[in-house]
C-alpha cells in the first residue's frame, strides 16, 4: 500500500458543515428496529433511557481517537490505512476481508430481514417473507448502483428525507399520542444483569454506528485543531439528544415491557396511540428509511471491495470499474451474491430471528477491529513520534484506553451471543460463531495471495 500523507485534503468544511455530516451519517433506521432489543435487556425505563445516553458517550470517546487518525493520516482507506501502518499487510488484509464477508454484507443483510420484517405485518409472503423481501430488495438496490453512482445518490437523498419524517412523527406522536394503559398489577422491576447491560449496548451502539466514518473528513475542517472536537462533540451530542427523544417516546406510549416485546416498535407505537390504519403510513417510512440505511451500505461496500481488488491478486476480479456509470460493476455483485446468501443462512439458522442472527453475525468481528483500530493510535504515536498532528485527542493516553476498553467490552458481549438469551440465542449463538468463522478463513486466503505474489 502507497504511503499517502503527502497528498493533504484542502481546508473547506466549516463547523457547521461537519455537524451536518456527523448527524447525517449516524442517524439511519436503526432507531426504528433497535430499542425494542434494548429494553428486552434492560431492568425499567430508567436504565434502558441510561443505555442510549451511555452510547453517545462512548461515541465519542470513539470519535476522539478517530478524529486524531484520520487528520493524521488523510487516507480513503479509513481503518484499512490505520490498522496496515499500524500492524502491517496480514491484519490489514483479514479487515479488507472482514468488510467484504462480514461487516458490510452482514449489515446489507440483517437490513434486509429489518425491512422484511416490517412489510410482512402487512403484506406477508409465507413462511419465509422476511427472507423473500431482503433478497428482493438487495437485488434491486445493487441494480440502481450497477446503473450508476447519480441514479444512486438520486435513491440516497430521496431516502433520506423519509428517516426524519420518521423521526418527526415519532417523536410527535410522543407528545400527543395517547398512552398504553397501564398493567393491572405492575410487576416489579427485575435487577439488571451485566450480560443483559452488554447485549443492550450492543444494539444501542449499532443504532450509534457510522460516526467513524465522519470521522474521516476531519483533515478537511477549516481549524482543525478547534472545530474537530466541536463538530464532533456536538454532532453526536445532538444524535444523541434526538435519540433520547425518540426512545422517550416510545417509552411514554408503549412502556418498558411493550418496547421490549416489541419486533416492529415503530409500526406498535402508532397501532396503540393513534390506530391501526395509520399503521400503513409509519411503515412506508421506515421501508424507506431502511432502504437509505441499506443504499448507503451497499454504495460504500461495494467501494472497499473494490480497493480490495485493487490492492491483492486473488481479488484481483474486484478491482475492475465501469467509466460510464462511475462503478464498481463486480464488487457490487460479488457484494449482492454474499449478502443473499447471508440472508439464506439466516433464514436456515432461525426463520424468525433472522435479523439477530445477522447482527450476531457480525458483532464480534467489528469490535475486534475497532480494537485494532484504537490499538493503533498508540503504535503509531511510538512509530510516527515526529509527524505533525493538526489535532490531538486530548485526555491521551486516558481517553484511547477508553475506548479500547469500551471496544474489548463490546467484543466480549457480542461473543457472549454464542452463550446468553435462551430465547433466541441457540440461533444467534450460531451466527456469532460463523462470523468469526469467515474472518479466520481470511488466514489461509492471505498466505494463498502471498504465494501468487501481491499485484496492484
Amino acid at each position: 500500500m502507497s504511503d499517502q500523507r503527502t497528498s493533504q485534503p484542502k481546508q473547506t468544511l466549516s463547523l457547521f458543515d461537519v455537524i451536518a455530516i456527523t448527524v447525517g451519517i449516524v442517524i439511519g433506521s436503526g432507531i426504528f428496529k433497535l430499542p425494542g432489543m434494548v429494553a428486552g435487556n434492560t431492568a425499567g425505563g430508567t436504565i434502558f433511557m441510561l443505555t442510549w445516553l451511555a452510547g453517545g458517550v462512548m461515541s465519542i470517546i470513539g470519535a476522539l481517537c478517530y478524529a486524531e487518525l484520520a487528520s493524521t493520516y488523510p487516507n480513503a482507506g479509513g481503518d484499512y490505512f490505520f490498522i496496515h501502518r499500524a500492524f502491517g499487510e496480514g491484519m490489514s488484509f483479514l479487515f479488507a476481508w472482514a468488510r467484504m464477508s462480514v461487516i458490510q454484507t452482514g449489515s446489507i443483510a440483517f437490513l434486509g430481514f429489518f425491512l422484511g420484517d416490517y412489510l410482512s405485518t402487512l403484506w406477508p409472503l409465507g413462511t419465509y417473507s422476511s427472507a423473500i423481501y431482503a433478497l428482493i430488495t438487495i437485488v434491486i438496490l445493487t441494480l440502481i448502483n450497477i446503473r450508476g453512482v447519480v441514479l444512486g445518490k438520486w435513491a440516497q437523498n430521496l431516502f433520506t428525507t423519509t428517516i426524519v419524517a420518521g423521526l418527526i412523527t415519532v417523536v410527535g406522536i410522543g407528545i400527543f399520542g395517547t398512552p398504553a394503559p397501564a398493567p393491572a398489577e405492575a410487576a416489579a422491576p427485575a435487577a439488571q444483569s451485566l450480560p443483559g447491560l452488554g447485549m443492550a449496548m450492543v444494539f444501542v451502539l449499532l443504532a450509534f454506528g457510522g460516526w467513524n466514518e465522519s470521522a474521516y473528513v476531519s483533515a478537511e475542517i477549516k481549524d482543525p485543531a478547534k472545530n474537530v472536537v466541536r463538530a464532533l462533540v456536538i454532532g453526536l451530542t445532538a444524535v444523541t439528544a434526538i435519540y433520547l427523544l425518540v426512545n422517550w417516546s416510545y417509552l411514554r406510549i408503549l412502556g418498558p415491557s411493550g418496547i421490549a416485546q416489541s419486533r416492529n416498535i415503530a409500526q406498535d407505537l402508532v397501532r396503540v396511540a393513534v390506530g391501526p390504519q395509520f399503521v400503513p403510513f409509519i411503515t412506508f417510512l421506515i421501508v424507506f428509511a431502511v432502504l437509505s440505511t441499506m443504499n448507503a451500505t451497499i454504495m460504500a461496500g461495494a467501494r472497499s471491495n473494490y480497493a480490495l481488488g485493487r490492492d491483492y491478486r486473488i481479488f484481483r476480479f474486484l478491482g475492475s470499474w465501469r467509466e460510464e456509470a462511475g462503478t464498481p460493476v463486480a464488487a457490487l455483485v460479488i457484494q449482492a451474491v454474499i449478502a443473499m446468501l447471508l440472508v439464506v443462512v439466516g433464514t436456515t439458522i432461525s426463520v424468525d430471528t433472522g435479523f439477530e442472527t445477522m447482527v450476531a453475525y457480525t458483532a464480534p468481528v467489528f469490535w475486534f477491529f475497532f480494537f485494532l483500530a484504537g490499538l493503533s493510535l498508540f503504535v503509531l504515536r511510538r512509530k510516527d513520534g515526529d509527524l505533525p498532528r493538526v489535532f490531538r485527542v486530548p485526555l491521551y493516553p486516558v481517553t484511547p484506553v477508553l475506548f479500547c476498553l469500551i471496544c474489548l467490552y463490546m467484543l466480549q458481549s457480542s461473543v457472549s451471543y454464542i452463550f446468553l438469551l435462551p430465547q433466541i440465542g441457540k440461533f444467534s449463538g450460531m451466527g456469532a460463531i460463523l462470523g468469526i468463522g469467515v474472518l479466520l478463513l481470511g488466514i489461509p486466503l492471505y498466505i494463498v495471495d502471498r504465494v501468487m505474489g501481491k499485484g496492484k
